[in-house]
């Protein structure tokens, strides 16, 4: 093993503190990265700086690609310089690039092109810098796509909120029979078509849906797209019924069909997805509001699945993994593996 990094003495004593922390990181996650590798994936956390002792940076590893991440101040010239020289010592098969997210526009540091990493052998596109902010793969699912894939073989899939299809992507490469995804970005559907096409998948098994997901969820479920947004332009699709659904949501948005608040009403999604799974059928859904805890999205699943009159013959609730530490033990990202018992219900 290679002794502690020590950067050289010019660095300025919070250059040489991020650096500390982000070897820190790297070590702590040895035993992770050992499993993570032999299972074919090669895109992890190496720093989670709120849990990790620098709020408002995180660092990725996107297979040939780090991407470090800031969220309030940027990176001095320091830091950045710092950081490359670390990142040289540590992963010396990769760039690292640098992209600032706070207030203040910044040019951070860019490595051009397309990069390919690996989850568990399914290969999914990355760019450091693209039109959009979000990385084109969110590693804290990553625990969630594999939970998928382990159900997906021979099922019919939903992927709901899907972006660049990391997780229709997974269920697919599983051996899923059909996978919809939904997402109203053409943008990010394209990257999932990227994804298909490095995966060598049948495109006949995969529909990219270019919609908001609110009234493509609604007519599956069987019901209508209702009141003002009804004279909208939107795709028109019958009732569907699906044994898996992979349910995403942003913590809150507001489009053409009405707005997605997970705090106050997780229940108007929850609903229209038990009414299209199939009997046995299994929903993996997120929470993404820390302001949320999960004994109170427990109880509200629970209560939804009740109130439907189809309760779930198991719950299960678990987070992301060790890269993404929480410092009081409670992680903002949230995820349930429901399924569904009795027969589906009514019009949503």
């Amino acid at each position: 093993m290679r002794g502690v990094f020590a950067p050289p003495g010019r660095y300025s004593v919070r250059t040489m503190e991020l650096v500390r922390l982000c070897q820190s990181a790297h070590e702590r996650r040895a035993a992770l990265v050992e499993r993570l590798r032999r299972e074919g994936t090669d895109a992890w956390r190496l720093m989670h700086g709120a849990a990790e002792g620098r709020p408002g940076f995180t660092l990725d590893r996107y297979g040939p690609l780090l991407l470090a991440q800031t969220f309030r101040e940027a990176l001095t010239d320091d830091e950045l310089a710092a950081l490359v020289a670390w990142a040289a010592e540590r992963h010396p098969e990769t760039q690292l690039a640098w992209n600032h997210r706070g207030p203040a526009a910044h040019a951070g540091r860019v490595i051009e092109g397309e990069q390919v990493c690996s989850e568990r052998g399914v290969r999914f596109a990355v760019r450091a810098r693209h039109r959009g902010q979000d990385p084109w793969l969110f590693l804290d699912l990553r625990g969630a796509r594999a939970r998928l894939a382990g159900l997906a073989e021979g099922k019919r899939v939903l992927n709901l909120f899907a972006y660049t299809c990391g997780a229709g992507i997974a269920a697919a490469v599983a051996g899923a029979r059909e996978v919809w995804n939904v997402d109203f970005a053409a943008s990010a559907l394209e990257v999932g078509r990227r994804n298909a096409e490095l995966n060598g998948l049948d495109p006949e098994r995969l529909r990219f849906v270019h919609e908001d997901a609110l009234p493509v969820l609604w007519q599956l479920a069987g019901g209508e797209v209702k009141g003002r947004a009804s004279v909208r332009p939107y795709q028109r699709f019958g009732r569907e019924s699906f044994e898996l659904v992979f349910l995403d949501p942003p913590a809150w948005s507001k489009g053409p069909f009405g707005a997605i608040d997970v705090v106050r009403d997780y229940a108007a999604l929850v609903k229209p997805c038990l009414r299209l799974l199939a009997p046995g059928g299994v929903l993996i859904a997120t929470h993404h509001a820390p302001a949320v805890e999960l004994a109170t999205w427990r109880g509200e699943l629970e209560r939804c699945a009740q109130k439907i009159g189809r309760p779930w013959s198991a719950l299960e609730t678990f987070g992301p993994e060790e890269d993404f530490p929480a410092f009081d033990g409670r992680a903002p990202l949230k995820i349930a593996l429901c399924t569904a018992g009795g027969t589906g219900g009514g019009p949503a």
